[in-house]
């Protein structure tokens, strides 16, 4: 890949990071938080993989899959309730 392109992919992937993160505070609903707290983890997973960590980006995937999974279930159970 040639170097400014994973420069750019780099500052979109960043970008979006930060509008998740930012989102995720202000989101009311507890689903629609988990659901952005798992992009955020695949998000970062896709950063690790493009600076060629790729035992992180598994590591990452998984733990923010198995995560999301487990919140999902969890606000299932309790309810969805926003504020």
């Amino acid at each position: 890949m040639h170097p400014y392109m994973a420069d750019a992919l780099n500052i979109v992937f960043l970008s979006f990071l930060v509008v998740v993160a930012i989102a995720v505070s202000y989101v009311k609903d507890l689903l629609y938080a988990a659901i952005l707290l798992g992009a955020y983890s695949v998000t970062i997973a896709l950063i690790w993989l493009l600076m060629s960590a790729p035992d992180l980006a598994i590591t990452e995937a998984a733990a923010g899959i198995g995560m999301t999974t487990l919140m999902i279930a969890v606000i299932s159970k309790i309810g969805r309730k926003g504020e």
